[in-house]
């Protein structure tokens, strides 16, 4: 299979697995605020391990060997970062969306998009550039590809369950709160394609692609996970689930990768 294929693949089950996630919703189960932190943390850990054994160190073995410089190599890669994250800002900043805790933000006409799209956006914002992070890693070799889902897919099934709870507890019906949930893990799909695709145009690419792909997935971290996991006053199961996610994900990706 190409690269593109199995990104794509890769994709497609990261994005099931987001959709599992929120059977338990759909049958009937509940999750307390103490859980739903633990898993939210272990969700940041995973992405964390993920952002920095899987993409950054991998974007800066590929700079150097393209430019032959390690000054370069970490430029290149802080270029990467910073770009990542600052394209995830800019999509938050503006693009009208609504978190779950703290209300509406974002363009000015919010006000006129239906409630359950600002909730698509929102979840879109954040599951985009875990299916890039995908692409990108295929787009390395297929064990890095594989490492990288397998993780990526691991915290997507607490993720699922943690946003079909939340729509659920605001009223929407858990079929409506399992299609929403299905539809923000499709994005993955899209965004695995358009990371294996970005590196297959050229090899000179993939060093910005993996750096990108890490930055984006800090700021989500820093913006959007860790805060809200440490709200509740549960900071230490949050941390405990952190802990655990980013030594998991470490392991995956030294014994796979």
């Amino acid at each position: 299979m190409t690269p593109l294929a199995t990104a794509l693949l890769g994709g497609a089950i990261a994005a099931l697995a987001t959709t599992s996630g929120a059977i338990p919703a759909v049958i009937g189960k509940r999750m307390t605020r103490a859980t739903s932190d633990l898993m939210l943390g272990f969700a940041a850990g995973v992405m964390l391990s993920a952002a920095y054994f899987s993409l950054i160190l991998p974007g800066i073995e590929r700079a150097q060997e393209q430019t032959g410089s390690v000054w370069l190599a970490a430029a290149i890669a802080a270029a990467g970062v910073s770009l990542g994250a600052g394209f995830v800002w800019l999509l938050n900043a503006k693009i009208p969306h609504e978190h779950f805790k703290s209300g509406p933000e974002g363009g000015a006409d919010k006000a006129t998009v239906a409630r359950i799209w600002l909730f698509i956006l929102a979840i879109t914002i954040h599951n985009f550039p875990e299916g890039l992070s995908i692409g990108v890693a295929f787009g390395v070799d297929q064990a890095k590809g594989l490492s990288v889902m397998t993780g990526i897919s691991l915290q997507d099934i607490p993720e699922g369950l943690a946003v079909a709870v939340a729509l659920t507890g605001l009223g929407y019906s858990r079929w409506k709160a399992l299609g929403v949930t299905a539809m923000t893990g499709a994005v993955e799909i899209v965004g695995a394609g358009l990371g294996a695709a970005a590196v297959s145009v050229s090899a000179s690419l993939l060093p910005w692609g993996l750096t990108f792909a890490a930055g984006a997935m800090l700021f989500i971290i820093s913006h959007e996970i860790v805060p809200e996991t440490h709200r509740h006053g549960h900071q230490d199961k949050a941390t405990l689930g952190f802990i655990v996610g980013l030594v998991l994900m470490m392991f995956l990706d030294v014994t796979l990768g």
